[in-house]
């Protein structure tokens, strides 16, 4: 904030508390934090300035809003991550000679470096060399240093280089835009931010090595990708190792195997699960208990078919826009089809069938419909990234006085699927990127649809993050993102608010004034997918599910084969009141039998000898606690049905 002409210019920040404090202008982010206290200025990392992450020693001339980023902070955790890619890059650098680099950027944990070693195969078993150089250089305590230069400079240093990637990287920027970083004898294309120093990085962990095609497309070459984690203490990258061993044991995959829940077969294909019986029974205990809340709820359930023609999407604006990701068309007669991206212009043409008056909105159209993406082969990865999904979709449809409470409503269900299950949500409101063009619609439809779920998300008392470029390119959403067993993220849950698509299928209804008016559609699916939602349900609950969820809820098991004849007499009684119930009748040893249910996570065992038959009893055992007691049959049905009906969690 400028004095009088003879005054130092002064600049004022204001801090998360709402503190608001006087700086001399051109003050570093790290000269703030030493002002707050020395311990907060050793732990710094970067700041981030009106939403805006920069180095430390950034010059910060103009008043705003400032966080100072510590390893406690995500913006920190990025600053750190990035920044040791660069390291792995300087690492890689000095072992393998003429390498080629591609992209090195942060991700949700942790980091990977795109590289391209020409003729040398890199292995797994490379990684710890890699790891020890990184360590090796770390500890000389290099500064990352940022320097500004013309798009000429910067091109001349990489033809020199010989570096096709950068060059191609730099073809986008402008001149004036572009940095470099520096750190010891490396110097990458890098518009930062980066820690103060190396010496930050106390530990390293190479976690694998993959390939990935070049800007992701699939005509590109293919380069090394080598991921890894880093941590400014050895303590937490222990930890961290430790989480990631018990994430193997909860891995989807093999737990999806072990209890038989899907496969995927190759002469199948690539990405696209089927669902045994197990998991077909899961699948559709969970679509049962959606399908419940909806018709509740006032929701049509709808059946839309797997392909469309092609003018379907090519009005959404799903095709071209997403034709990378999706299969190419097909040519049936004189027409091109395509197997369905998206359900929702499938919804929209419904909806057109016939004119509404404003007295029969809202209408609230679901689906639980299966769409297909082409997903590269690198990327998939068993339910939770697939090319044919199951999305529990719907589209409501209704006037704009109905927007916030239908809005308000989706949410509700939403938050109410999550809690069922114990699981933390986290929420973001996705909006659009001001400088990106993909979006459609006009910019008055955009500012009031975001300005409305904001809105909507204030008058809730929610907690949020907003993520500007998330949003759909027809519309800002409000999406439910969890963290699985090892702390990643997964947005699943969605609600997402749409002015475009009304306008280009020409959507009407009667309003009060004899008029035709545009509907407002709020696109909501509280699962998102149920291929990934179920990978991480069975993540959540490391295969343990809850009794009303389990496939198999109930094993009874005879000591002998003379209580045979009794254990088929409970198994009739318990299917009548739709337990999924076996007998477990084999001529095995008890304790084999009872392992063997353990093994296979059945929620609860009956064990019937001699002195059950007498007393018309059932000795009860439940999954990883042993007995708990001993029942009358018709006591323990009605405690069965009780947990069952109520959805009680285990414990």
């Amino acid at each position: 904030m400028a004095q009088d002409s003879n005054a130092a210019e002064t600049i004022q920040l204001t801090f998360p508390d709402g503190t608001i404090r006087t700086y001399p202008a051109g003050t570093s982010g790290f000269e703030v934090a030493k002002s707050i206290s020395p311990r907060l200025a050793k732990d710094a990392l970067s700041i981030t300035l009106n939403e805006t992450v920069l180095d430390l020693d950034r010059p910060i001339t103009a008043d705003g809003s400032l966080k100072i980023n510590t390893w406690d902070t995500e913006d920190g955790k990025m600053t750190f991550w990035h920044s040791s890619a660069h390291l792995l890059a300087e690492a890689v650098e000095a072992l393998y000679p003429g390498v080629k680099l591609g992209i090195g950027p942060a991700i949700e944990q942790g980091f990977y470096y795109d590289i391209d070693f020409g003729d040398t195969t890199i292995s797994v078993e490379d990684l710890p060399r890699i790891e020890k150089k990184m360590l090796e250089l770390a500890r000389v305590k290099t500064a990352f240093t940022r320097k500004e230069v013309s798009k000429e400079e910067a091109v001349a240093h990489y033809t020199e280089k010989n570096d096709p990637y950068k060059l191609e990287l730099l073809g986008d920027l402008e001149d004036g835009t572009i940095s470099f970083y520096t750190q010891g004898n490396f110097t990458d294309l890098c518009r930062g931010p980066h820690i103060p120093n190396t010496e930050k990085v106390k530990a390293v962990k190479l976690l694998n090595v993959a390939g990935a095609y070049w800007r992701g497309k699939s005509d590109n070459k293919q380069l090394t990708r080598i991921y890894g984690i880093s941590f400014p203490k050895q303590k937490m990258l222990d930890e961290f190792l430790h989480m990631l061993e018990e994430a193997k044991k909860r891995d989807h995959k093999k737990l999806g195997k072990e209890l038989s829940l899907y496969m995927i077969d190759p002469m199948i294909g690539s990405g696209l699960p089927v669902w045994l019986p197990n998991g077909t029974v899961l699948r559709r205990t969970l679509e049962a208990f959606l399908r419940d809340e909806q018709i509740n709820r006032g929701y049509q359930e709808v059946i839309t078919p797997h392909i469309a023609n092609l003018r379907l999407y090519e009005t959404s604006g799903h095709y071209p826009y997403y034709a990378d990701s999706q299969y190419d068309p097909m040519q049936v007669d004189d027409e091109r089809y395509m197997l369905k991206p998206m359900n929702c212009p499938h919804h929209h043409r419904i909806y057109a069938r016939e004119m509404h008056s404003y007295r029969d909105l809202p209408i609230r159209l679901s689906e639980f419909g299966t769409v297909y993406r082409y997903e590269q082969s690198g990327e998939l990865n068993g339910l939770s990234r697939v090319r044919g999904f199951t999305q529990d979709d719907a589209h409501i449809y209704c006037t704009h006085d109905q927007l916030k409470d239908e809005i308000k409503g989706c949410i509700d269900l939403t938050q109410h699927v999550f809690s069922i299950f114990d699981m933390p949500v986290d929420i973001r409101l996705s909006f659009r990127d001001e400088n990106d063009d993909k979006y459609g619609g006009a910019a008055e439809y955009w500012q009031r649809a975001q300005r409305e779920i904001r809105e909507v998300a204030d008058e809730l008392g929610l907690a949020y993050t907003i993520a500007e470029g998330e949003a759909s390119f027809y519309g800002p959403k409000i999406d439910f993102i969890i963290r699985d067993a090892i702390g990643r993220k997964w947005q699943l849950g969605t609600v997402q608010l749409d002015y475009v698509m009304p306008e280009r299928f020409e959507l009407t209804y009667m309003g009060a004034d004899n008029k035709k008016h545009r509907p407002v559609i709020i696109h909501r699916a509280p699962f998102g997918s149920m291929e990934r939602f179920t990978s991480i349900l069975i993540e959540h609950f490391a295969g343990n599910f809850p009794l009303w969820l389990s496939p198999k809820q109930v094993s009874i098991i005879p000591v002998s084969d003379q209580f045979n004849t009794l254990a088929y007499k409970y198994r009739d009684q318990l299917h009548e009141k739709g337990i999924r119930v076996t007998v477990d009748d084999r001529s095995e040893q008890i304790g084999l039998k009872i392992r063997e249910a353990e093994k296979a996570k059945i929620p609860q065992m009956l064990i019937i000898g001699e002195r059950e038959a007498e007393n018309n009893t059932v000795s009860l055992r439940k999954h990883r606690k042993g007995n708990v007691g001993t029942f009358a049959f018709d006591e323990y049905l009605v405690k069965l049905t009780d947990e069952i009906n109520n959805k009680v969690l285990p414990d």
